[in-house]
C-alpha cells in the first residue's frame, strides 16, 4: 500500500488527463455545417452526449452507468490498442485469446470466454450499431467518434440480450460541407511504429461526402522472447475504412461502411519457473522469472486474422417519427497455430494447426419518435433477425513415443482431422415505452426472442456431437426515475436477460461420458438484475457525482475452469505406419470444461469529476463486485475423491485419474466460491491541467493512473493470487488552442510495475508411449511394439501472463479543415 500511495499522490501531483471530454457524436447529428460549433457548445456547458436509449440525451439524465470515451480521450491518451479502453471504465477488463480467435470483456463480476461461450457474449459489442463479434473491435483504433460502454442487462432498445453490458462504438461520420482529415504519428522505444490518419470530402455540399480512414501499426506484443533466442515477436496491423454519407432530402439520410482489418503476428506463450511462486518446486533447468518475459516454445505461434465489415443504414424521418434500418454482413478469416506441447518435453514445438471461417449478418428496423407524443411519451419498437455460419476446422496431433531401448524420440505423429460447424438464426421483436410526468419518468421494455442453432463437431471423418437447439424466451426492463431538481436525480432499475446454451469445442475424445458430456453441452442461462442510484451536478455543472449499487442473480451461468483445466482421461485413436485406424488408447488430457451454475453478484460503481479551475479537471471513478457461485457443480480434479476440488501441482499418472474418475472420464465437485478471476476492485484518477504558453497554443500536463486491488483468481490454484497494484500513465507537450496540431511526449507504465497476473499450474505434455516385445518380427526383422499407452510430463514451468512493459514515446497529429 505504500508504494500504492507514493503513486497517488505523484499522480495527483502532475496532474495528467483530463475529465471525459464531450462526446463529438451530437455535433454529427446537428446540421453538417457547424460540427464543430455544436461541439463547442456542449464543452462549453459541460454536457456528455449518450445514445444509451436509441436518442440523444445528457448522460446524467440516463437512468443506467454508462462511461464514455471520445476521440479526443484517445487522441489525449494515445488510445492505440482497444483494450486500453479498460484503463478508464473500472469493472472492465478486456483480452484477445492467445490463439487469436476471439476476444473477451469482463464486467461486474463475471467473465467470458468466447471458447465457452461463443458467439453471445455476456458483454454485447456493436459497430455502428450493429452486433459484432469482440474479435473485430479488439484490434487497433483509429478515426472513432465515440465509445459507450453501458452496464446491466441490455436488449429491450437494440441488438441482442446481454446480461452484463454492452459496448458501442461509433467511427466518425462523414462531413458533408467541409473538407479535412488529420494525420498521426507514434514512436516508441519498444518497436511500435503506428501511423493512422483520415481525410474527408464532401462530394456534393451538403448532401452527399466521403470519409476514408487507416491505421498501419507495427510492434512486438508483449514482448515474450524465446529462450532459444529465435524470432522476435512481431504483430501487424493494416486497417482500412471507406464511409458515405447521402443525404438527398431532409427526410432521408443514407449511410453506409466497409472496412477491411488485416492482422499478421508471431507470438509466444509466457513461462515462469514455478519455484518462483512455491519455493519448494523442484528447480528449472533454467529459472526464468515473470519479469523476464520469456517462453520455453521454440517457434512462435503464427496467426493470421482477415476481417471484412460491411455496414449500412437507412433513416427516413416525417411527421416527428423516424424509421431506421440498420444492416451489417461480415466474414472472419483466422489461421493460427498452437503448441501441444506445453511442457517442452521434445526438441522442436508440435502444433495443432487451426482455421476458422465465419460469416455473420444482421438486420434490424425500428421506428421512434423524434418528437414527444402528446408532450408525455417516447417509444421504440423493432425487429432484429441475426444469423451466424461459424466454421471451425484443425488437426489435433498425438505423439507416439519409442521406447526408451530404442531412443525414445518420436515414432511418428498421428494427426486427427476435427471439424466443428454452427449455424444459428435469432429473431426478435422488441419495444420500450418511456412516460415522462413532471419530475417523475418511468420506462419499461419488452423482448422476445426466437433462437435456433445447430453445431456438428466431427473427429476423423465421425460424428462426435449434433446438437440442436430451438428456443423461445421473453426478456424485460423496467425502471423508474425522479429529478428532485435539474441536478439531482436518483433512479431504480431492473431488468431479465437470456443466453442461450453452450457447445464448448476443444475436448475431441471419442468415448466421451455422460458427465463430461454435460460440462460441454449447456442449457440456456437466465440472469436478473436490480440497480439503484442517483445523478448529481453541483457548482454550475463543474461538480459531478454518480453512485449506483446493483445485484444480479444467474441461473446457468458458464462457469468456464481457469488455467490450464482440468485433467480427464481422453480416449485417442491409434492408427499404424499406413494411417489406418488399429485401435483405441486412453491419456491424462486437460481442459477448460464449463459447467452450468447458479450465481450472484452485488457491487458499486460510482464516479466524480470537478473543474478545479480553468485549464485543470480533476475526474475519479472506481467499482467494486464480487460474483459468487452458490452449491454450483462444477468440472474439477478431485483425485481423493472428497468432493473438493484439489490444488494440484502435477498431471496425475493414466492409473491415478482412472481409479479416481472411472467410467465418467472426469470429476464434479459442488463448490461456494468467487465466479470472476478479475480484482473486485480497482479505481481510475484522472487530471489534466493545460496553460497558454503562445498565442494560439497552450502547454498540457496530463496523468493517468488505474489501480486494482487484490485478486484471487483461480480458487484451487495458491500460486496465482495477484496484490494490488497501480500503473500511472503522463503525457506533456503542447497543442493549437483549435487541436489543429499536437506534439507530445508520454510514458506508459511509467514505474516499470511488473505484475504477474495469472499462473497456472506446472505445465504438461500429454503423448503416446510404445512398450518393446523384447523380440523382432522374423519377416521384417522390425521389432515388435506393445500399445500404445497413455503418458505424461510435468515440467517445472507454469504458464503466466503479466502487465504491459513500460513504454517512453512520442506523438506528433496535424489536423485541417473537418478533422
Amino acid at each position: 500500500m505504500r508504494a500504492f500511495k507514493q503513486l497517488l499522490l505523484c499522480s495527483v501531483g502532475i496532474l495528467g488527463v483530463s475529465a471525459p471530454a464531450m462526446v463529438q457524436a451530437q455535433a454529427q447529428t446537428q446540421p453538417q455545417s457547424q460540427p464543430q460549433q455544436a461541439a463547442e457548445a456542449n464543452e462549453a456547458t459541460n454536457v456528455i452526449i449518450v445514445t444509451a436509449r436509441r436518442r440523444d440525451e445528457d448522460v446524467q439524465d440516463v437512468p443506467a452507468v454508462i462511461d464514455t470515451v471520445t476521440a479526443d480521450d484517445i487522441s489525449k491518451l494515445n488510445l492505440r490498442d482497444f483494450k486500453e479502453v479498460s484503463t478508464l471504465a473500472p469493472g472492465l477488463q478486456l483480452e484477445t485469446n492467445a490463439n487469436g480467435i476471439g476476444g473477451n470483456a469482463k464486467m461486474r463480476g463475471v467473465n467470458f470466454d468466447v471458447n465457452a461461450s461463443g458467439n453471445n457474449p455476456t458483454v454485447e459489442f456493436y459497430m455502428n450499431d450493429a452486433p459484432i463479434t469482440a474479435g473485430v473491435v479488439l484490434q487497433q483504433m483509429y478515426d472513432v467518434g465515440q465509445i459507450e460502454v453501458q452496464r446491466g442487462p441490455q436488449g429491450t432498445l437494440r441488438g441482442r440480450a446481454s446480461p452484463s453490458g454492452s459496448i458501442t462504438v461509433t467511427a466518425r461520420k462523414p462531413d458533408l460541407y467541409s473538407y479535412g482529415g488529420f494525420v498521426d504519428m507514434t514512436a516508441n522505444d519498444i518497436g511500435t511504429i503506428n501511423f493512422k490518419g483520415a481525410a474527408n470530402v464532401p462530394v456534393i455540399e451538403g448532401i452527399a461526402a466521403i470519409r476514408a480512414a487507416g491505421v498501419w501499426d507495427e510492434n512486438e506484443g508483449d514482448r515474450v522472447r524465446p529462450v532459444n533466442g529465435n524470432k522476435d515477436p512481431f504483430a501487424r496491423t493494416k486497417s482500412g475504412r471507406l464511409s458515405a454519407l447521402l443525404t438527398p432530402t431532409d427526410w432521408l439520410r443514407l449511410e453506409g461502411m466497409y472496412q477491411r482489418i488485416d492482422v499478421t503476428a508471431h507470438t509466444y506463450d509466457q513461462v515462469a519457473s514455478f519455484s518462483e511462486a512455491n519455493p519448494d518446486a523442484a528447480a528449472s533447468p533454467l529459472y526464468i522469472s515473470s519479469k523476464d518475459r520469456l517462453s520455453i516454445q521454440e517457434d512462435p505461434r503464427d496467426i493470421r486474422q482477415i476481417f471484412d465489415v460491411y455496414n449500412w443504414r437507412a433513416e427516413v424521418s416525417q411527421w416527428g417519427q423516424r424509421l431506421i434500418y440498420q444492416g451489417q454482413h461480415y466474414t472472419q478469416k483466422i489461421h493460427s497455430t498452437d503448441n501441444i506441447d506445453d511442457g517442452n518435453y521434445f526438441a522442436g514445438d508440435i502444433n495443432q494447426v487451426t482455421d476458422t471461417r465465419s460469416a455473420s449478418e444482421s438486420h434490424e428496423i425500428r421506428l421512434q419518435n423524434d418528437e414527444r407524443l402528446f408532450g408525455t411519451l417516447d417509444y421504440v419498437v423493432g425487429f432484429f433477425d441475426s444469423r451466424n455460419h461459424p466454421d471451425t476446422s484443425l488437426t489435433n496431433p498425438t505423439p507416439v513415443v519409442l521406447p526408451a531401448v530404442f531412443g525414445g524420440g518420436i515414432a511418428t505423429i498421428v494427426q486427427t482431422p476435427i471439424r466443428s460447424e454452427g449455424k444459428s438464426h435469432e429473431q426478435s421483436f422488441f419495444g420500450n415505452l418511456t412516460a415522462h410526468f413532471g419530475g417523475f419518468e418511468i420506462a419499461g421494455g419488452l423482448r422476445h426472442i426466437d433462437y435456433r442453432n445447430r453445431g456438428v463437431l466431427t473427429v476423423n471423418g465421425n460424428v462426435l456431437s449434433d446438437r440442436l437447439q430451438q428456443e423461445k424466451k421473453w426478456i424485460y426492463s423496467g425502471s423508474v426515475k425522479y429529478n428532485f431538481s435539474p441536478d439531482l436525480m436518483v433512479y431504480a432499475s431492473t431488468g431479465s436477460s437470456w443466453r442461450p446454451g453452450i457447445d464448448v469445442v476443444g475436448d475431441f475424445n471419442i468415448n466421451p461420458s455422460a458427465l463430461e458430456n454435460s460440462f460441454l453441452h449447456l442449457p440456456a442461462e437466465t440472469s436478473k438484475s436490480y440497480e439503484v442510484g442517483l445523478k448529481s451536478k453541483m457548482l454550475d455543472g463543474q461538480l459531478r457525482f454518480n453512485l449506483t449499487g446493483y445485484h444480479q442473480k444467474f441461473n446457468n451461468y458458464p462457469y468456464r475452469a481457469p488455467g490450464s483445466g482440468v485433467y480427464y482421461v481422453n480416449t485417442v485413436a491409434v492408427r499404424d505406419s499406413t494411417g489406418a485406424v488399429t485401435g483405441t488408447s486412453q491419456q491424462v488430457a486437460n481442459f477448460n470444461f464449463v459447467g452450468a451454475v447458479p450465481v450472484e453478484v452485488n457491487g458499486i460503481e460510482g464516479d466524480v469529476s470537478y473543474t478545479v479551475l480553468t485549464g485543470w479537471d480533476l475526474s475519479a471513478s472506481a467499482s467494486y463486485s464480487i460474483g459468487k457461485i452458490k452449491n454450483g457443480t462444477v468440472p474439477c480434479n478431485d483425485l481423493n475423491g472428497d468432493g473438493t476440488p484439489d490444488a494440484v501441482t502435477s498431471a496425475p499418472t493414466l492409473a491415478q485419474l482412472q481409479a479416481a474418475v472411472g467410467s465418467d472420464n472426469i470429476a464434479s465437485c459442488q463448490v461456494n466460491q468467487r465466479s470472476g478471476f478479475m480484482a473486485p476492485f480497482s479505481a481510475t484518477l484522472q487530471s489534466e491541467y493545460s496553460f497558454p504558453v503562445f498565442t494560439g497554443g497552450n502547454a498540457y500536463v496530463r496523468g493517468l493512473m488505474t489501480y486494482y486491488g487484490k485478486s484471487k483468481v483461480d480458487p484451487t490454484n495458491a500460486y496465482d493470487d495477484v496484490g494490488d497494484y497501480a500503473l500511472v500513465n503522463l503525457f506533456a507537450g503542447l497543442r493549437a488552442d483549435d487541436g489543429a496540431w499536437e506534439i507530445g511526449l508520454y510514458a506508459k507504465n511509467l514505474f516499470d510495475t511488473t505484475k504477474t497476473l495469472t499462473r497456472t499450474t506446472p505445465l504438461s505434455t500429454s503423448y503416446q508411449q510404445l512398450g518393446f516385445a523384447g523380440q523382432f518380427d522374423p519377416v521384417t526383422l522390425r521389432p515388435v511394439f506393445t500399445g500404445p499407452t497413455g503418458a505424461n510430463y510435468t515440467s517445472t514451468y507454469t504458464g503466466v501472463t503479466t502487465t504491459a512493459p513500460r513504454e517512453f514515446g512520442i506523438n506528433i497529429r496535424y489536423a485541417f479543415g473537418s478533422r
